[in-house]
C-alpha cells in the first residue's frame, strides 16, 4: 500500500503535501496551512502506512518554516506523533537545512509504525480533554453551554460554583484558546483548573473557558490575528465576533456573582521561543492601578513557577505592532469590566533545556493557580 496523508482528522491542518517513497525511505513534505489567515504556525495530519510486516524508514520534512510565527529558529520546533494505538510522543530536535537561496528545511526520520501516523505541532487539546478533566476532578465543576460560536458549535464554560448576587467570595475569570492553535496554553489552562479542584470548598470562584475559539480549534487553524477578526482583538464595544460578545455577556454575570478579582488569558508565544512561561501585564499608561495590581499577581505566579519554567524577563508589556487597534481580552477587563487583567504565554516545547511535556503544562498551570491563590489568601 503507498504512503498516503489526509487531514481528515481532528485538529487537521497541511498544506502542499508531497510524497515520495524511494527504495527503504517514505518521505512525506509538508508546509503548515494558514487557513485563510495571515499567519500560520499550526499543522496536524495523519500519515497512513499500511499493515505491511515491513514498512521503509519515515521521513518528514516541513517545507517554509521561515513563514510560521516566530520560527526563526527552526531547530528548537519539536512536533509530536502518535502511532495508531498509541500515545503522543515528541520528536527530538530535527536535522535542518538551509537552502541557496535561505529557505530552511526541517527533517525528521524515524520508524513507520504499522497502520498509520499522526504528526502535530504540539500535544493536541480538544473537547476529549475538557471531558477527561471534568471527569477526573469528580464533580467539581460544572459544564454549562453559554452560547454557540460563529460556526454554530457550543462554547462550554466550566465553574466551580455560580454564587448568589452579590456574593464577597473572590472569583476568577480564565479562558484559552483565543488562538486556536496554541495549544500549550490549553494545557496550562488545564492544570490550573485541576488545581483549583483539588482545593475543594475553600477554592476562590472560578469561571473558565478552555475553548473560546472553538470553531479554530476544530477546524484545525493556527488563528492567530484570523480574518474576518482575531477573537483577541474583538473585545470593543460592541465586540467584532459573536464568541467575544458571548464572553463579554458572561464575564458580566461573573462579575455580578463574585468580587471579581483577576480575568487570566492562556497563550503560546512563537513556535520556537525556548524561554518557558512570562506575563503580559497592562501598558503602566492605563486606568487606575492596573498595570501595579498585575505586576504584583504576576509576581506570585513567578514565584511559584521557579526557576525551572519561569522566563528571567518574566513581566512584559504588548509593544509589538498589531493589525488590530480594537482591545484584547485584557484592555477589555482593565478599562471596560474595572478588573485587573493579564495573560500567560507558555512556550510550545522548551523551558531552557528542559523539554516540556503535558505533564510539564500542566504543572506549570498548577503553580500558577497556587501562586494566584496564595496571593489571594494573604
Amino acid at each position: 500500500m503507498p504512503i498516503k496523508v489526509t487531514t481528515d482528522i481532528p485538529f487537521g491542518n497541511a498544506a502542499d503535501v508531497v510524497v515520495t517513497e524511494p527504495k527503504g525511505l517514505a518521505e512525506v513534505s509538508f508546509t503548515a496551512d494558514p487557513h485563510g489567515g495571515p499567519e500560520a504556525l499550526w499543522f496536524c495530519f495523519r500519515v497512513e502506512t499500511g499493515r505491511a510486516k515491513t514498512r521503509p524508514r519515515l521521513r518528514l520534512v516541513l517545507r517554509n518554516s521561515e513563514n510560521m510565527l516566530g520560527c526563526g529558529r527552526p531547530r528548537f520546533l519539536r512536533p509530536v506523533v502518535r502511532a495508531e494505538g498509541g500515545d503522543w510522543e515528541r520528536l527530538g530536535a530535527g536535522e535542518v537545512t538551509e537552502l541557496a537561496d535561505g529557505r530552511a528545511l526541517v527533517a525528521w526520520t524515524l520508524d513507520a509504525p504499522r497502520g498509520y501516523l499522526d504528526v502535530a505541532m504540539c500535544y493536541p487539546y480538544g473537547r476529549d480533554e475538557v471531558d477527561a478533566l471534568l471527569r477526573e476532578t469528580k464533580g467539581f465543576y460544572s459544564a454549562d453551554v453559554i452560547g454557540v460560536s460563529q460556526g454554530g458549535r457550543p462554547m462550554v464554560r466550566l465553574s466551580n460554583l455560580v454564587g448568589p448576587r452579590g456574593s464577597d467570595r473572590p472569583g476568577l475569570y480564565l479562558i484559552a484558546r483565543q488562538h486556536s492553535g496554541e495549544t500549550a496554553g490549553g494545557w496550562a489552562l488545564d492544570g490550573f483548573l485541576r488545581e483549583i479542584a483539588s482545593m475543594g470548598e475553600s477554592a476562590p470562584l472560578v469561571w473558565a473557558v478552555p475553548l473560546s475559539n472553538i470553531d479554530g480549534v476544530e477546524q484545525g487553524d493556527y488563528g492567530k490575528d484570523n480574518f474576518p477578526w482575531d477573537l483577541n482583538r474583538a473585545w470593543g464595544s460592541p465586540p467584532m465576533r459573536h464568541e467575544t460578545l458571548i464572553l463579554q455577556r458572561d464575564v458580566n454575570r461573573w462579575k455580578g456573582r463574585c468580587r471579581a478579582t483577576l480575568g487570566i488569558d492562556f497563550h503560546s508565544p512563537g513556535g520556537t521561543e525556548t524561554v518557558g512561561v512570562y506575563a503580559f501585564v497592562p501598558n503602566p499608561g492605563g486606568p487606575g492601578d492596573m498595570h501595579r495590581t498585575a505586576v504584583a499577581w504576576s509576581a506570585a505566579a513567578r514565584q511559584a513557577l521557579g526557576s525551572d519554567f519561569a522566563a528571567e524577563d518574566f513581566d512584559r508589556v504588548a509593544t509589538y505592532a498589531s493589525r488590530w487597534e480594537t482591545p484584547n481580552f485584557t484592555n477589555y477587563f482593565c478599562e471596560a469590566v474595572g478588573v485587573c487583567g493579564m495573560s500567560f504565554e507558555v512556550s510550545y516545547a522548551l523551558a531552557g533545556e528542559r523539554v516540556l511535556t503535558r505533564e510539564d503544562y500542566r504543572e506549570i498551570g498548577e503553580r500558577i493557580a497556587r501562586g494566584v491563590v496564595g496571593r489571594l489568601r494573604c
